[in-house]
């Protein structure tokens, strides 16, 4: 008979035993999912189903299943020609497969699906609108700046061709000997190097410039040109002197830019 072993012994006493850290917490986690998992596979196999779920399950059964000869609309239907995957109607054109069938299953009243439509479209439109009209004051507002630009270029032609019709002027006028211009802002006024004749004339020069201050940069091109092909039968954009009004009319396009574009 063997020696039974001593419980008090150091064998039993001192047993070593795993005590890594967190071992027992991982053992603890791994069998509480064990236990979750099998209760649900238990509840899953004993629920109910409820009314509700039951009888989507028969609509659906019901819906791919096609109709049979003990269905009295099908058997009607049959008395009077009709066969299985034939379109409906006299002449064959009408639909083929039934009407589906949509199951409202909300609580909303009839018709709140088609306002909640509605709305959407309206919102829609409205933010539609709203690009548009953005895209409009975009559009408008290049445009207006494509102008002031335009503006600003066409001003700075008609000085050009204003300060070229003084210089010309000025130049026809002295080969004439004519000493004094008809009007001051005629020719181009030079600069005074004597302070002392520059305070003797300022007041009249101020008086002139008064007057001519009255008249834009276009009413004074189309004075001073109009002065140039009377008086000295000249063109600014021709570049050209005419031997007489004739020759003038004749060769020359007319009394404006435009004309010789």
């Amino acid at each position: 008979m063997a020696e039974e072993e001593d419980y008090m012994s150091d064998s039993f006493i001192n047993v070593q035993e795993d005590i890594r850290p967190g071992l027992p917490m991982l053992r603890q986690i791994r069998e509480a999912r064990r236990k979750e998992e099998k209760q649900l596979e238990a509840n899953l196999k004993n629920r109910q189903k409820s009314l509700k779920e039951e009888e989507e399950e028969r609509r659906d059964i019901g819906l791919k299943n096609a109709l049979g000869y003990e269905n009295k609309g099908f058997a009607l239907l049959q008395k009077m020609g009709y066969k299985s995957g034939q379109a409906l109607g006299k002449s064959g054109d009408g639909i083929v497969e039934p009407i589906p069938l949509n199951v409202k299953t909300g609580k909303s009243g009839i018709g709140h699906e088609a306002l909640l439509k509605r709305k959407a479209e309206e919102k829609l439109e409205g933010y539609r609108r709203k690009i548009h009209m953005k895209n409009q004051a975009e559009e408008k507002a290049t445009e207006q700046f494509r102008m002031r630009l335009k503006t600003k270029q066409d001003e700075m032609k008609l000085e050009g061709d204003l300060k070229r019709s003084q210089r010309a002027c000025q130049q026809l006028d002295t080969h004439k000997n004519v000493q004094v211009p008809r009007e001051a802002w005629y020719w181009l006024r030079p600069e005074q190097e004597n302070e002392e004749e520059e305070e003797s004339e300022e007041k009249e020069h101020d008086e002139d410039e008064y007057e001519s201050e009255d008249l834009s940069v276009l009413e004074k091109l189309q004075i001073l040109t109009s002065y140039l092909r009377e008086e000295h039968l000249y063109c600014i954009w021709c570049g050209t002197a005419y031997e007489d009004k004739e020759d003038l009319t004749s060769n020359c396009p007319g009394p404006t830019s435009a004309a010789h574009d």
